[in-house]
């Protein structure tokens, strides 16, 4: 993970933050993505639910749906794919402007390639995080793999990158910053954002 640093210097200019040491194959896999798939619980939430009388609540966290809105500011697609269908999930969906949504147990593979299919993207030029036995498919089929800290061992072990941080708690936000990082879009990111 990229270690935090003061953003600005004594003379006031920023300070480009560290990148952690990646493999040429990591960096050639970080580069070419074109599409972020994510499984929705478990890596976008803690994968609890709060269970109510007529609905259910779940957790997101907040620098990962910025990390989200900056990938897609830099050019990429995102979508998500749950087995479970979720009032939440989509809300949340909708409020980021996910490009693509599919919740249901009909199969994420076949979902994965409908997504694809209408992105235009090819599988090496996708991104998936998953963290659970239903993630392994798109895990293995993926151009970059993600897994997340509190992943099942077989994911972190299908995966190219095992965020530090956990499951809902901005491990996408880790990600997608190392993505950015790797495609040389970061940094004007965070200029544009000083200049608001």
């Amino acid at each position: 993970m990229l270690k935090r640093e003061h953003i600005r210097t004594k003379t006031g200019e920023l300070r480009k933050p560290k990148t952690p040491a990646v493999s040429d194959a990591l960096l050639d896999r970080l580069q070419k993505v074109k599409l972020l798939l994510l499984d929705v619980d478990g890596i976008l939430t803690d994968g609890g639910i709060y269970v109510g009388a007529e609905t259910e609540f779940k957790r997101f966290n907040i620098q990962d749906g910025l990390g989200l809105r900056l990938a897609q500011k830099a050019g990429i697609k995102v979508g998500w794919i749950s087995a479970r269908p979720s009032f939440a999930s989509a809300t949340r969906a909708v409020e980021l402007k996910v490009d693509y949504l599919f919740q249901g147990d009909t199969g994420k593979i076949a979902a994965a390639e409908d997504i694809l299919k209408k992105a235009g993207v090819p599988w090496s030029d996708v991104c998936f995080m998953g963290d659970d036995v239903v993630d392994l498919g798109l895990l293995r089929r993926a151009g970059l793999a993600i897994s997340v800290a509190n992943a099942i061992e077989e994911a972190k072990g299908v995966a190219h990158y095992v965020t530090k941080a956990a499951g809902g708690h901005g491990a996408v936000r880790e990600a997608v910053h190392l993505i950015l990082k790797a495609q040389n879009k970061w940094d004007a990111l965070v200029q544009e954002y000083m200049l608001k």
